[in-house]
């Protein structure tokens, strides 16, 4: 079998400026080629996934990015945190009698003087971040790489059968500010371009040098989207982005502004974001990640009854453990883990399950909360903490907000990905006084776990945006200031050590929490006589039922059935519902 004749990890631009003459030799005119992929996905595609070489593209992250190679091929796992509209640059160029492309890099590869035929075409920009909350054990990190293996080369391991990295199992901790980002469509004129064009791996490079704009751990990345409907990127999505990681110096020594043109028409709208802090990735192939992209199982477990009553079983023993052998409240909290919106009626989120436990002291707080935070942090992907107190709420930063000095949208804590999992600790909430900020931080936290919905900050109006996030709220009593879907008394009968569940039971947990998450659910026909009469009969012993109990009531039907891997309600699930909503009125009635 003969080769490719370049190599698509170390010099993927060859790769594309190669099917870019083709095209051209071919009679296809420049001027019609924006917007239009020659051919150059297809080819990419073919060699990451149908011959296997993604998992030889290095991973773009904190570490990595100090060894990679510009105009290599990297790959970024991120949240899209800002939209940045488009940006102009010249995309095709006649260098003599031959046309040549800039496609997917900031610079040309040979000077472009004022007499040149250049065809300007236009590509978005994302600014993305590292998922918020991501947990150590869903990060691959392999070896970082200064130079790309070939891709003829022996294959190594796939990501999807590393290991995880050891657990993260800290207590409570407050959720650190979000970060920010710019905003600003791109329009200008032509300036100087780099006099010392870098179009392959060969030679000096100068450092990357990053100075991480986050905590020291965590990269930001600007990215660069060709070819790709706007309806597929949206703000929050998480995604995979693999393309060529570029590196335009700052030094100006290194710009020679005679008789050149930059191959970006652009002003100084990325003055904010200096190549030195954020890197840029021309994105050549894109995917929407989804929870499961994020477990890295040794393997694919199959949706089979015994197995998973099996790990039903044991995991909601773990869950027990950890709350003081409490089983009333480890049941709910499993179905709380479970739940997920999967509709939206007017203004109702259909399949949340927020839930509240009450009883707590800062004593208890500090003994199951840490518990409870180690073991979300363990089994779902992406988690937060929040320590609720007067001044957090006075000072906190929670909703994204337009600043148009700068033009950017400034995250805040509550702009998370989906499936993401929050705990709230009450148990520190004293008397104080509220400012007009913490009581728009309060309608802010009411107004997610009532409606999935936050209100981003535009300053002149409020853009509503849906969110799909499982909230636990911990207080002393029922929470004031978040109504949650179900309040469960905690009762706990002991506070004995638990023991730490190895590696292979925690995949097996993760994957069992993820896949039956999304399975579809449906009530047969004669299961819906038998919810409907349950129904009329709860209304007529008590008036005050009303939909929403109702609606909540359905949700948990579903979430048990759903926790024995089954899609449609059966009768003894539907029992167990009414026996553990049962057990709980008991418990309130009891805490009243």
């Amino acid at each position: 079998m003969v080769g490719l004749p370049y190599d698509c990890l170390a010099n993927p631009l060859g790769a594309v400026r190669l099917t870019f003459d083709k095209v051209v030799a071919s009679g296809s005119d420049p001027a019609t080629l924006d917007g239009r992929d020659w051919g150059v996905i297809d080819l990419f595609r073919d060699f990451l996934f149908d011959n296997g070489h993604l998992s030889q593209v290095p991973l773009l992250n904190a570490t990595s990015v100090r060894m990679v190679q510009p105009n290599t091929l990297v790959r970024f796992r991120g949240m899209i945190q800002d939209m940045l509209g488009n940006e102009f640059y010249v995309g095709a160029y006649r260098d003599g009698a031959v046309w040549r492309t800039n496609k997917y890099t900031d610079v040309s590869q040979s000077p472009i003087d004022h007499s040149s035929d250049m065809r300007i075409w236009e590509r978005r920009l994302l600014y993305c971040v590292p998922v918020p909350g991501q947990n150590l054990w869903t990060m691959s990190l392999p070896e970082p790489r200064a130079n790309c293996a070939s891709p003829h080369g022996e294959k190594r391991q796939r990501e999807d059968d590393a290991s995880p990295d050891d657990m993260d199992m800290q207590g409570l901790d407050e959720d650190a500010k979000g970060s920010t980002s710019t905003k600003k469509m791109r329009e200008g004129r032509p300036s100087a371009i780099s006099a010392h064009p870098q179009d392959s791996t060969e030679g000096t490079y100068p450092s990357m040098r990053m100075v991480l704009d986050f905590d020291g751990n965590s990269l930001p990345c600007l990215v660069k989207v060709y070819d790709s409907p706007e309806a597929d990127l949206k703000l929050n999505d998480v995604f995979e982005f693999v393309g060529v990681l570029t590196f335009d110096s700052e030094n100006s020594g290194d710009r020679d502004d005679s008789n050149e043109f930059t191959s970006c028409f652009s002003e100084d709208e990325l003055a904010h974001l200096p190549p030195s802090k954020v890197p840029r990735l021309h994105c050549v192939v894109h995917r929407k990640l989804a929870l499961h992209d994020f477990l890295f199982s040794t393997h694919v477990m199959e949706h089979k009854s015994n197995l998973v009553r099996t790990i039903r079983g044991n995991l909601l023993g773990h869950l027990t453990a950890v709350l003081g052998n409490d089983g009333l409240a480890a049941h709910f909290f499993l179905l709380h883990l479970l739940s997920r919106v999967h509709a939206r009626v007017d203004t109702l989120a259909v399949g949340k399950l927020s839930l509240n436990l009450t009883g707590f002291s800062k004593e208890s707080a500090s003994v199951f909360g840490n518990r409870l935070n180690s073991l979300v942090k363990n089994l779902v992907p992406f988690t937060h903490c929040i320590s609720l107190t007067v001044d957090y709420l006075n000072t906190a930063s929670l909703a994204p907000r337009k600043d148009y000095q700068m033009n950017r949208l400034a995250s805040g804590v509550l702009q998370l990905a989906e499936g993401s999992h929050m705990i709230i600790d009450e148990t520190k909430l004293q008397a104080g006084t509220l400012s007009s900020v913490g009581v728009e931080n309060a309608r802010l936290l009411k107004s997610l776990i009532e409606l999935q919905k936050v209100d981003y900050d535009f300053t002149y109006y409020k853009m509503e945006m849906a969110a799909d996030v499982q909230l636990l709220i911990l207080s002393e009593g029922k929470s004031n200031i978040l109504p949650a879907d179900l309040v469960v008394p905690f009762r706990p009968s002991s506070v004995d050590s638990i023991e730490t569940a190895d590696a292979d039971t925690l995949k097996a947990w993760r994957w069992y929490l993820v896949s039956l998450r999304s399975l579809s659910h449906s009530i047969e026909q004669e299961m819906q006589k038998v919810v409907e009469e349950d129904l009329v009969a709860a209304r007529q012993a008590d008036r005050s039922l009303g939909s929403q109990q109702f609606s909540r009531w359905l949700t948990l039907g579903r979430l048990m059935s759903v926790s024995f891997g089954e899609s449609s309600l059966s009768f003894e699930h539907w029992q167990m519902v009414n026996e553990l909503e049962r057990q709980r009125r008991e418990r309130l009635q009891c805490s009243m």
